[in-house]
């Protein structure tokens, strides 16, 4: 059965924590220097999802009909593309799936692994994320990747031979980046661009080694001015943002991760993966053990390596799908956020605050949708704050 074009979907998130090296400026849950045998990761892996699907079925409700499948890191395109089958086919075993299942893996540029491109599409994987990062020697040697630029094209060349859907991700907004730099780059990652780019702005987050060198994020004005070149440059190419970072030709978002940012739900398998299930109980929330090791062991012994497991209110629900659903040009659909809640989207709110909102120009209001403006999106935190703020 097709679903409506601006429904949520459901989707499963698999995990694969193991990265060549860690980057700088990464706070994900990647992890250098373990040792991996695939053999016994691929059994956990499909142990955990198994007894997910279990727990699922143990209220005697029906699986929610699949939309799509993600494989993130960590670097997913390190593992074997026999597990990544593996997984592919036990979850399609598991769920009814829709037409168009959207099934994503994230990768890096290294000769290595582009050799391998061919057999993820053999697995079942149609939609390849590029973890491209710069376009510069200079920079991508800065933001600690292990590749060069000439990696970085021949990557890309071989993605957009192998797969009809393929995206790539830049950072900008580094230290030192002038306006001028970030739109020759940009025109230049343009020339090389598919269906869908991801552009992120470089943040420096607590614990990475970015932080702990003490390098200093970009200006604020400057980032502002970056923000601008990029939503103008890519809306004149055809590909405008859908979401603060991510830009795609019309139809071609990330189904994925519009999931997220609908308030759809979702399951988590591996470590460190979260999810959010809707049952007949309600909703709720399950993360898995963050530590790899310490998650293998776990399932190995349990079945499963769940950290928590925890109901959520319908404030809690409230806070996350508009957290996510305001990063959206869309905004928050009416109908996505009385599913995702159980709330009316305006009424769940103090009323002053979103009209003082609106008549300041950070939000607009249809009988559908509550969005962010543009100047809005440019300050969504403190949009937000001020929203959830009752």
């Amino acid at each position: 059965m097709a679903r409506k074009q601006d429904e949520p979907g459901f989707g499963v998130y698999v995990h694969w924590p193991f990265c060549q090296s860690k980057c700088p400026y990464c706070d994900f849950n990647s992890h250098a220097g373990l040792a991996t045998n695939q053999s016994q990761w691929r059994t956990a892996l499909l142990g955990e999802l198994d007894w997910a699907v279990e727990q699922l079925q143990s209220d005697g409700e029906p699986l929610p009909q699949l939309s799509s499948i993600f494989f993130g890191g960590g670097t997913p395109s390190l593992m074997d593309s026999a597990t990544t089958a593996a997984i592919i086919g036990r979850i399609t075993e598991h769920f009814e799936t829709t037409p168009d299942l959207e099934i994503t893996l994230e990768a890096n540029p290294s000769s290595v692994e582009a050799s391998r491109f061919e057999d993820f599409r053999q697995a079942g994987v149609n939609r390849l994320s590029l973890g491209i990062q710069a376009l510069d020697d200079q920079a991508l040697q800065f933001l600690g990747r292990t590749h060069d630029h000439l990696q970085a094209l021949a990557a890309l060349d071989v993605a957009a031979r192998t797969f009809d859907r393929y995206s790539f991700d830049l950072i900008y907004a580094r230290p030192d980046q002038t306006d001028q730099q970030w739109r020759t780059e940009l025109a230049r990652a343009l020339e090389l661009a598919g269906e869908h780019v991801s552009l992120y702005q470089l943040t420096i987050e607590p614990g990475t080694a970015f932080a702990r060198d003490g390098v200093k994020a970009c200006p604020e004005g400057l980032g502002e001015t970056l923000y601008h070149t990029t939503t103008e440059m890519l809306e004149a190419a055809g590909r405008p943002a859908y979401e603060i970072s991510n830009y795609a030709r019309p139809g071609a978002s990330c189904r994925h991760n519009l999931t997220y940012w609908r308030g759809g739900g979702y399951l988590g398998v591996g470590p460190g993966a979260h999810g959010r299930l809707n049952r007949t109980t309600g909703w709720q929330a399950h993360h898995r053990i963050h530590n790899p090791v310490r998650w293998l062991a776990s399932v190995q012994t349990t079945g499963h390596g769940t950290a928590k497991q925890t109901p959520l209110s319908p404030a809690e629900r409230r806070d996350e799908v508009v957290m996510m659903g305001l990063r959206l040009r869309e905004g928050i659909s009416a109908t996505n956020f009385r599913i995702a809640t159980g709330l009316n989207l305006i009424e769940a709110f103090d009323g002053n605050v979103v009209q003082s909102l609106i008549e300041g120009g950070f939000l607009e209001h249809t009988p559908d949708y509550l969005r962010a403006t543009p100047e809005g999106l440019l300050r969504l935190n403190g949009v937000i704050a001020r929203l959830l703020l009752n």
